[in-house]
């Protein structure tokens, strides 16, 4: 969670990386001028929105920030068609695509996550997902109810995850979700 500056800072490096934004050089940044990158755009407006959401800051200054932050945040995501809340996912998060996205407000997802575009984590029983870190989600997957993801995991395409895989190191497809691949650390 983004609670102060050091923290954002680590995040928005973390979130550069997952993203190849590392190094601009001054062609890009005259590129970057007239044609913005919408996707690392949209990440930036969502960490500082919830930095100035969970430092708690009274002043004037930080609710005028506070919200100039969220109507940024909420009118790029409803243009990319992303329904992604604030506080659900760890730094290192990456979005290749435009596309609709939907996630819960209660999900909980690790560090470096790659979200691919129609893909959908939600309620189902009364519970939401558990995602680990390293987790790679494919076009149009679906993550419904209390279920836990362990690390290292591959979603594949349109897969339906209704049941926990707690393992890690695996790849699932399918509909209902099966492992079928185990794939050792150093390989990834």
């Amino acid at each position: 969670m983004v609670k102060n500056k050091t923290i954002l800072k680590h995040y928005l490096q973390e979130d550069a990386k997952a993203n190849d934004i590392i190094s601009i050089t001054i062609y890009e940044l005259f590129l970057t001028i007239f044609t913005p990158n919408l996707l690392w755009s949209f990440i930036k407006y969502l960490r500082h929105y919830e930095y100035y959401l969970n430092a708690n800051k009274k002043d004037i200054v930080s609710r005028l920030k506070r919200k100039y932050y969220l109507v940024k945040y909420k009118k790029l995501g409803y243009k990319l068609g992303f329904s992604i809340p604030p506080n659900v996912f760890g730094p290192g998060l990456r979005i290749p695509h435009y596309g609709t996205i939907v996630v819960h407000p209660f999900a909980k997802v690790g560090a470096n996550c790659v979200l691919q575009a129609g893909v959908n984590i939600g309620i189902n029983n009364n519970g939401v997902p558990i995602i680990g870190s390293n987790v790679y989600i494919g076009p149009g997957a679906k993550l419904m109810g209390n279920i836990t993801i362990g690390n290292d995991v591959a979603i594949g395409a349109n897969t339906v995850v209704t049941k926990s895989f707690p393992e890690s190191n695996i790849t699932i497809v399918g509909v209902p979700a099966k492992i079928i691949k185990y794939t050792k650390a150093d390989e990834r």
